[in-house]
């Protein structure tokens, strides 16, 4: 059984962090619709923290996910165990997602860095390969893949972009589309193993 990452500190702390990350739900879709469309990865050229893949899911991580679908509903509800492995020039990623629902899942990408620092990414439900690279604290790439969504399975394309925050949130925001027309977005938050979800609401409040 993977390993789940235990809460530290009082129950007050535990609210702290449900609200903030509640907050940077709120944000970085506030952000995210206002750019859709427009966002290119030059924009994101000196920020910090620097966001290197395979530096940030080398070792096992932890996330928590939603998927709404266009008109705001929201669909789908999981949390993911990762479980990283860096050997030059491919990071293993192995996946494993539990929904709310019961049903459970797993996937596994092979993330290739390319000569020129681009990423080529395939596993068994993308169609071809994904593509894209990194800028500042910033990650981009779009494929195509089998998307389960509720009791059904939609081949649709990912416009998939991340953010590396300064508290060690990656903050993980996809645009899924059929036929060009929106779907709905996917988000995604991630933790590495070890860093504390309290620590990031008592940094919170010091700002």
């Amino acid at each position: 059984m993977k390993k789940v990452f235990a809460s530290q500190g009082a129950s007050t702390h535990s609210l702290k962090a449900h609200r903030n990350m509640r907050a940077l739900l709120l944000i970085v879709s506030t952000f995210f619709l206002a750019s859709c469309g427009t966002m290119n990865l030059s924009a994101f050229q000196g920020t910090e923290p620097n966001l290197v893949i395979e530096d940030f899911f080398t070792g096992e991580a932890r996330a928590w996910g939603v998927f709404e679908d266009r008109f705001g509903n929201l669909r789908a509800q999981f949390t993911v165990d990762i479980r990283g492995t860096w050997n030059d020039p491919a990071l293993v990623l192995e996946e494993d997602f539990v929904y709310t629902s019961g049903r459970t899942d797993r996937r596994v990408w092979t993330v290739t860095k390319q000569p020129d620092g681009s990423y080529h990414g395939r596993a068994a439900d993308v169609i071809g390969p994904a593509t894209g690279g990194a800028e500042g604290n910033a990650f981009n790439w779009t494929y195509v893949m089998d998307l389960p969504i509720g009791e059904r399975t939609l081949r649709v394309r990912l416009d998939d972009w991340l953010w590396l925050q300064e508290s060690g949130v990656l903050i993980n925001r996809a645009r899924v589309t059929k036929f060009g027309v929106e779907i709905g977005q996917l988000t995604i938050f991630f933790l590495k193993e070890g860093h504390q979800v309290a620590s990031i609401a008592t940094n919170g409040a010091k700002n």
